[in-house]
């Protein structure tokens, strides 16, 4: 697991559109990565909606947001627009990037052999380095926003 201080492993991942995103290309601005279970369950929903709500104050403080999950582009797609998230949504479906940041969630919801990702927000700054870390104890708890913005 990565940890404070530590470079932020690179990533390309496909967005809801099928377009890649690399971490790298945003160096000189914050990126929040908001690595979350599971589209369409409550509290992913509510987590993005919280973010959704939140993004022209964190904008303010040059902060950009990349959600990520394991789950199909297509289905980020669906999910991006029931919540109306207004960033992108990247799909993790190799688990690469979950594996790298040491945030895999085994068997996740009981079903043995699904490894989803757990609740967490890195913040990474403009040379790379992570200076933010939450880890949620279970899929059910949302992060401490106010701390987030803190952090930023």
């Amino acid at each position: 697991m990565v940890d404070i201080n530590s470079q932020a492993p690179d990533f390309t991942l496909f967005d809801t559109t099928r377009e890649k995103v690399t971490l790298s290309d945003h160096r000189g601005k914050k990126v929040i990565l908001a690595f979350f279970p599971a589209a369409f369950t409550g509290v992913c929903e509510k987590e993005l909606c919280s973010f959704r709500d939140s993004l022209a104050e964190l904008n303010d403080v040059g902060a950009t947001v990349l959600a990520i999950s394991v789950d199909a582009p297509f289905s980020n797609g669906a999910f991006a627009a029931k919540t109306g998230a207004n960033f992108p949504i990247l799909s993790d479906y190799t688990r690469s990037t979950v594996a790298a940041y040491g945030v895999e969630l085994p068997d996740f919801a009981g079903m043995p052999g699904y490894t989803a990702s757990q609740r967490a927000v890195f913040i990474v700054n403009g040379e790379g380095a992570i200076t933010y870390k939450w880890v949620g104890p279970n899929p059910g708890v949302e992060p401490d926003y106010d701390a987030i913005k803190a952090a930023l």
